[in-house]
């Protein structure tokens, strides 16, 4: 008995020190003075993570694991430091830095040179949990590349498999898939701006008019399929864009000036300070390119302000406002046809077509420490945002546009409000750990769609015209929609260590989806001629509510604090959104009949790094979609009198439930610190080369709709690769890449190119294509200046044929250009 209980004792006492954490805190001194230095940044290499000492030079890191700890002092005026500190308990140490006059900019990457240019979210952070999940998270501050105009290709180049379009000249709205999901405005990622939603709605019409400004972000955060039982049901997992957090200092301004030969003039100007308990960050940007344009009929002003203001009410309870501005408007050049493309891809032969959006969002938030274990985190926001779209659409995109002929007008009215609380609880099962998760969400939308004639000009007029001929109502409204939303979930996940390396992350989400569609759409029959010979106008009230449950499991094995083998399994949701019930577009059909789709998304991978020499992330994944929403080429139908669908002979694009499909692949990430191999002893140089590479493959397992079964899903390159070299020495980084995508179907028939007889556009595969693109940053003390060269050996390709809005047609991509910003920051 008196050895049972030794045993027990010494298995306790090894227990504790095991999970032993500790404090470490200082001063910082300037080394000459002697004077506290205030506001110097610190980094711990070894648990990633990071503090700024206060006014009085003191700075604080907790929770720290016992052992050797290599932490980095720097700023601008100070010149970097780094110190390794065993920590064995608590400590106070003394540190003092040299002034400098110079900072290189390689210093500043020293902040994250442990974990590289892209980390892995730790298991738990805030109230969010990440355990045993593909997650990335890109650490924005470490990009070279054109930060003013987004450029998609650099700022995700390590986030593996994504599928871009380039669609856009200023990089206003992002539109990324990846595992054979449709890019379109993002619409199958669940969108979030510190961590709350920013799409016009999260189930009815999830697409993201609204992007904040990559110069404005510290992260941006991107968790896969796994993500629903957090965060929602959608397929693609979550997207969530980090602004920048306060500066500690009483006020911090950072003004950037950038010109882009394909995106014109752009300014970003942010302010930024703490003092006491109230902290701010606030930015505003504009852009114009209404005299530099890569086509004709191409031109963009846009005005996007943000405002973070937060109140310390004690040490563990604070609270924030948040408001976001947006408002733009595009004057759109329009789709191609193929031999359009390839004859002449800067072509417009549209000169009315125009674009615009209205976006605010206003977010309350509360968070609430009850002590070190329990976490409250709540927020409420609401949104009241618009866009419209005017233009002349056809399914024939090499037809004239007909000056005299009413354009289409497409109005959208967003209104919408939700509430988020979530919960945190670390507690320990016997001698092991635990976190609890719970959350739920309430969201209700009051959205509207309207669409019928505009106006005749060629102006940015967003009016619907009253338009009387003969024999035809007044009021010629093609359809008319109220859309009202309301979606309640319950959510919880729980992390069980069930020993010091593996553990175990169950979780469960319940859904209430309640979505209806209110209103009449308008079916006009005409002859050859083009004579309307029969006008009806049919009401289409539709009510569906669903209960869902979704669940879902992840794993992970960490043999060593440097490795990890992980895997999770969740199931996934995508409700049919309102463009999916009726929206009248020449060039594509819905079925009315069309419903919700379902699936499940599964990872299993292996991540790490070795000492800071390279840092890895390889895994294979699959994803099962039933009732998959996707399109097919088919003859079009029309209502007659009787109310009845009919076919009239074209061929269109119709979308509607195709079948059973899967999607499978392998996906790696590799990036070598080539400096820390061969030239470990200068640390004035950075050198580092990276490659991140997918391998994908698709099918249609089953479907009713002849000719799918066996085809490839759309959107699925089965090669995409992004790789590069990070070069830098002293104040100098330079960054090289190369991106290449192989071929890719648009659409379920998997409808090959058609060079010479496609008259629309819209049908046909995208070609393989591949960019470079050459990147530059030279830091001189407080200024900055950034320049390089996007698709420097000007490659002539395209990433999208759009069936509406902003073609349709074959949406070029943009031609070479070069960019320049001067960036000053005190």
């Amino acid at each position: 008995m008196d050895f049972k209980r030794l045993l027990i004792c010494i298995l306790c006492v090894i227990s504790t020190l095991a999970h032993a954490q500790y404090k470490l805190s200082g001063t910082v001194l300037d080394e000459t003075s002697e004077a506290p230095i205030p506001y110097i940044q610190i980094f711990d290499t070894t648990s990633g993570k990071d503090t700024t000492s206060g006014k009085n030079g003191i700075f604080q890191l907790e929770n720290l694991k016992p052992g050797f700890h290599t932490l980095v002092f720097y700023n601008d005026d100070y010149a970097w430091y780094e110190r390794t500190i065993e920590v064995n308990e608590d400590k106070i140490i003394t540190v003092k830095v040299k002034k400098s006059n110079s900072l290189s900019e390689v210093v500043i990457q020293a902040k994250r040179r442990a974990i590289f240019d892209l980390k892995r979210a730790k298991d738990v952070e805030g109230t969010t949990i990440y355990a045993g999940k593909k997650n990335e998270v890109i650490l924005v501050d470490q990009i070279v590349g054109n930060k003013s105009n987004s450029n998609a290709r650099q700022i995700f180049a390590q986030v593996v498999g994504l599928n871009i379009y380039e669609s856009t000249n200023s990089g206003l709205q992002l539109s990324i898939g990846g595992r054979g999901l449709d890019p379109n405005r993002s619409s199958n990622f669940n969108t979030r701006q510190n961590g709350y939603d920013i799409s016009a709605d999260v189930l009815g019409y999830p697409e993201s008019y609204y992007t904040p400004p990559v110069e404005a972000l510290e992260e941006i955060q991107v968790l896969r399929g796994a993500a629903s039982l957090q965060y929602g049901t959608q397929f693609g997992g979550l997207l969530n864009f980090k602004l920048r957090a306060p500066s500690q200092r009483p006020l911090e301004i950072v003004t950037r000036q950038s010109w882009d030969t394909n995106s014109g003039f752009s300014t970003f100007n942010s302010f930024s300070g703490t003092n006491g308990k109230f902290s701010h960050y606030t930015y505003v940007s504009y852009k114009n390119n209404l005299d530099q344009a890569p086509r004709p009929n191409m031109s963009l002003e846009a005005f996007n302000a943000f405002t973070n203001l937060n109140y310390k009410l004690s040490d563990k309870t604070s609270i924030g406002i948040e408001y976001t501005h947006l408002s733009y408007t595009a004057q759109q050049p329009g789709g191609l046809t193929d031999f359009q493309f390839y004859r002449d891809p800067d072509f417009s032969n549209r000169t009315r077509n125009w674009f615009k959006v209205n976006w605010n969002l206003l977010t309350a938030k509360l968070n609430h420490k009850f002590s070190e274990d329990d976490e409250f985190n709540a927020i409420l926001w609401g949104m009241n945002s618009s866009r419209s779209a005017i233009g002349f659409r056809t399914n024939r995109v090499s037809q004239e546009d007909d000056l005299d002929e009413p354009r289409d007008l497409q109005v959208g009215n967003f209104r919408n409000w939700g509430a988020e609380l979530r919960y945190l609880k670390n507690y320990a099962i016997g001698t092991k750990n635990s976190t609890l998760l719970v959350g739920s969400k309430y969201y209700q939308a009051f959205n509207e769609e309207r669409q019928g004639p505009g106006t005749n000009g060629n102006d940015p007029n967003f009016n619907f015209i009253d338009y009387d001929i003969e024999d035809l109502p007044t009021e010629l409204r093609q359809s008319d929609f109220d859309f009202p939303n309301l979606n309640v979930a319950l959510f919880a996940e729980n992390i069980f260590y069930l020993s010091d390396k593996f553990s175990l992350t169950p979780g469960i989400r319940f859904e209430y989806i309640k979505t209806e569609s209110e209103g009449t759409f308008r079916a006009v029959n005409r002859d050859l001629a083009g004579n309307p010979i029969l006008d009806s106008t049919f009401e289409d009230n539709r009510t569906r509510e669903r209960n869902i449950l979704l669940l879902g499991i992840g794993a992970g094995f960490k043999p060593t604090e440097n490795l990890e083998v992980y895997g999770n399994f969740s199931q996934n949701y995508r409700s049919v959104t309102f463009s999916d019930i009726r929206i009248i577009n020449p060039a594509l059909q819905v079925d009315p009949n069309i419903k919700d789709e379902s699936g499940f998304t599964a990872d299993l991978g292996i991540r790490g790094r070795y000492k800071n020499v390279l840092s890895y992330d390889a895994n294979v994944f699959g994803l099962l979609y039933r009732d998959k929403i996707d399109e097919v080429l088919r003859t079009s139908t029309r209502i007659n009198a009787f109310g009845e669908e009919v076919e009239d002979g074209q061929i269109v694009r119709f979308r509607g439930n195709i079948g059973t499909a899967f999607t499978y692949g392998f996906e790696s990430l590799l990036d070598w610190n080539l400096r820390e191999t061969f030239f470990e002893n200068k640390a004035e140089y950075r050198f580092n080369y990276y490659i991140n590479l997918a391998l994908i493959q698709s099918e249609f397992t089953a479907s009713e709709v002849p000719g799918v079964e066996g085809n490839e899903l759309p959107f699925v390159p089965n090669i995409n690769l992004r790789t590069g070299f990070k070069m830098g020495y002293r104040n100098i980084l330079v960054d090289l890449q190369y991106s290449y995508l192989s071929r890719q179907y648009t659409d379920a028939s998997n409808a090959p190119q058609d060079t010479d007889d496609n008259v629309s556009g819209i049908i046909g595969a995208i070609p393989a294509y591949s960019v470079f693109d050459l990147s530059l940053s030279y830091r001189y003390r407080k200024w900055t200046l950034e320049t390089g060269i996007n698709n420097f050996l000007d490659t002539q390709y395209f990433t999208q044929r759009a069936t509406g809005y902003p073609g349709p047609g074959i949406i070029p991509a943009l031609p070479r250009s070069y960019y320049m910003t001067l960036q000053f920051k005190i």
